[in-house]
């Protein structure tokens, strides 16, 4: 659903914005954290060796998939600077959205109870009118800690100005 909502966004000229986590060596050394996050330092997810350094980027956790390269890598799409926890708040893309006067977001993408749910509540709060693509968000289900899917579409349903599906969403931008 992803790769159709990237298809439909290019096709119809809006603009495509990710917003990356990304962790480095230096993250290494944080003294605390939440479960989710001391599982991506332990597992190096979103892995790099440095801000300024792409060396072993290709096909790691931290490179697009393949299928979604070639919306992403071509000379439109803004990738703005990444995100460390969760929220857009400590990374550039509200100030990117709003360079280009755009209130109204489509958001969709991985871990939807935590960074899709964090970028929808931070953009509600800077004034954005936001609709979130349930079927184009994923989160996992884990053993201990629960179903982060189905907590996240309870909040989108409580926070978002409307959730979508894919079919909804591609109509709207049509």
């Amino acid at each position: 659903n992803l790769a159709r909502l990237f298809k439909a966004a290019k096709d119809q000229g809006f603009g495509v914005f990710i917003s990356p986590h990304y962790l480095y060596p230096h993250d290494q050394a944080w003294q605390f954290g939440g479960a989710v996050e001391k599982m991506m330092l332990e597992g190096k997810e979103f892995w790099r060796p440095g801000p300024l350094s792409l060396t072993g980027f290709s096909g790691s956790g931290a490179d697009w998939l393949d299928r979604f390269k070639p919306f992403i890598e071509d000379d439109k799409t803004v990738v703005v600077s990444p995100h460390k926890v969760y929220s857009p708040r400590c990374n550039d893309l509200v100030l990117q959205l709003r360079k280009r006067r755009i209130d109204k977001v489509i958001l969709a993408g991985m871990m939807a109870n935590l960074c899709v749910e964090s970028h929808l509540r931070e953009l509600l709060e800077q004034g954005f009118e936001v609709a979130v693509v349930k079927d184009a968000t994923a989160a996992p289900r884990h053993p201990q800690l629960g179903d982060g899917y189905k907590a996240a579409v309870i909040n989108f349903g409580f926070l978002a100005n409307a959730v979508l599906t894919t079919d909804d969403a591609v109509k709207v931008m049509g």
